[in-house]
């Protein structure tokens, strides 16, 4: 199994920035992609970004330009860099972790706790 804990959520003014933190432990030989989601309350959970081991990435259209996803192999951890932030962008912000190499989005792997982003004057 692998274990997922997330970081680096607050709140934070508009324009800012803040940096998400997905930490990996277990059985993390198993895992390819990674990647975080959100969700609003009265939306649906949405995909925002994913990386695979090899470091393919994909977005949604909505943060294109302002996040940025990384990942270090060797600290088993993924990264999400959000810059020039949004109201629009509040939202609890989740780590996800599968075995397939696949940057579609997911409801299946494994899942963190999750961390509460919140974007207010």
């Amino acid at each position: 199994q692998v274990q997922l804990v997330e970081s680096g959520g607050g709140l934070v003014q508009p324009g800012g920035s803040l940096r998400l933190s997905c930490a990996a432990s277990g059985e993390v030989y198993l895992v390819n992609t990674m990647g975080w989601y959100r969700q609003a309350p009265g939306k649906q959970r949405e995909l925002v970004a994913a990386i695979t081991r090899a470091h393919s990435t994909n977005y949604a259209d909505s943060v294109k330009g302002r996040f940025t996803i990384s990942r270090d192999n060797a600290k088993n951890t993924v990264y999400l860099q959000m810059n020039a932030l949004k109201p629009e962008d509040t939202a609890v912000y989740v780590c996800n972790a599968r075995f397939a190499p696949s940057l579609t989005a997911t409801s299946s792997g494994y899942w963190g706790q999750g961390t509460q982003v919140t974007v207010s004057s």
